[in-house]
């Protein structure tokens, strides 16, 4: 095996409160082909309450834990990974997504070109459910497993990898962009950058599958990225938005039918599935229009806190058998 002085990857993983939350992940990561080029940052709000074990940590070369009091976005949790992170490279990862062995050095290889992020191509963990094949083209869909190689306008949010150094430019306002991933992607090609979907690394992404839980969240997450991406704007521009935001579930719906239609996605389920997604789909995109409206004629309110109550832990917000669907990956 050959030997390496210093990490080539850092994998940010973010707990709100102990490492049973992301243990399930770390399983995942100690998998990596290239384990031994990876470091492990952990960032929890207390290394005494975190409740680890050294053992199953064994195998990771450089692991470092950080903590952050009062941590109340995931966002603020990853830029936080981001600081202390030691490699050149930084992925961020979640407690329920799960890389593929090849995962990190796909991502690695890929970085030795000049893009500025590389994102996984995604699978949907638990598509047992119309919910959550709602939830996962919402989200995922123009990454979804099987996608091409490519440079592209935006990556997966939440589990793309960029190269630290150009990260670090935003300053204090890395925190924000990191709120809707989009928004940063979107900067990052404004200022001349190139960011790359690589299909040789992949996830599996757990998506919601409780409608309790998949209604607040389509709502909320809408009113974040909205609020992200106007957060600068002149007040007109803002009103324009929202004056135009009842047009934006017609326009992803549209796009999203795209994204399902295209080949080895959902050409093998039984019309009547296909037919429930369809009815979530266009249930979920009118309430992250509504979520928009919100954002760009109120803000963010208190949306971001909310929302990330709902990103971790997110075991509790899947039905039962896609429960043991997961654990059967």
């Amino acid at each position: 095996m050959k030997y390496f002085s210093s990490p080539q990857i850092s994998v940010v993983l973010f707990t709100p409160d102990n490492f049973n939350t992301i243990r399930n992940t770390v399983g995942y990561l100690k998998r990596q082909t290239a384990q031994n080029r990876m470091e492990l940052v952990v960032v929890a709000p207390s290394r005494d309450n975190l409740d680890l074990n050294d053992s199953e940590l064994k195998g990771f070369r450089w692991v470092k834990i950080v903590e952050v009091l009062n941590i109340d976005s995931v966002a603020r949790g990853n830029v936080a990974g981001i600081r202390h992170a030691t490699a050149a490279i930084v992925v961020l990862s979640e407690d329920h997504s799960f890389p593929d062995p090849g995962w990190a050095e796909a991502l690695i290889r890929a970085h030795e070109n000049p893009w500025a992020a590389v994102g996984p191509v995604v699978k949907n963990a638990n598509p047992d459910s119309a919910i959550s094949w709602a939830d996962f083209f919402i989200g995922y869909g123009p990454w979804s497993d099987p996608s091409p190689a490519g440079v592209v306008n935006h990556l997966p949010g939440h589990n793309s990898s960029y190269k630290r150094e150009i990260l670090l430019e935003y300053g204090d306002g890395l925190e924000s962009m990191l709120e809707a991933e989009t928004v940063l992607h979107w900067d990052l090609r404004s200022r001349g950058f190139q960011i790359y979907l690589e299909p040789a690394a992949r996830i599996s992404h757990t998506n919601f599958s409780r409608i309790s839980s998949w209604i607040p969240v389509q709502f909320l997450a809408g009113r974040v990225f909205a609020a992200t991406r106007s957060k600068n704007w002149p007040l007109l521009k803002r009103i324009i938005y929202a004056i135009g935001s009842p047009l934006i579930p017609i326009v992803r719906f549209r796009r999203t039918i795209s994204e399902m239609g295209k080949p080895h996605r959902l050409q093998n389920m039984e019309l009547s599935i296909r037919l429930r997604i369809l009815s979530a789909l266009a249930v979920g995109l009118l309430l992250d229009g509504a979520g928009q409206f919100i954002g760009y004629a109120l803000g963010a309110g208190n949306s971001k806190g909310k929302l990330s109550r709902y990103e971790c832990h997110r075991f509790r917000h899947i039905t039962e058998k896609d429960k043991k669907a997961i654990f059967e990956l």
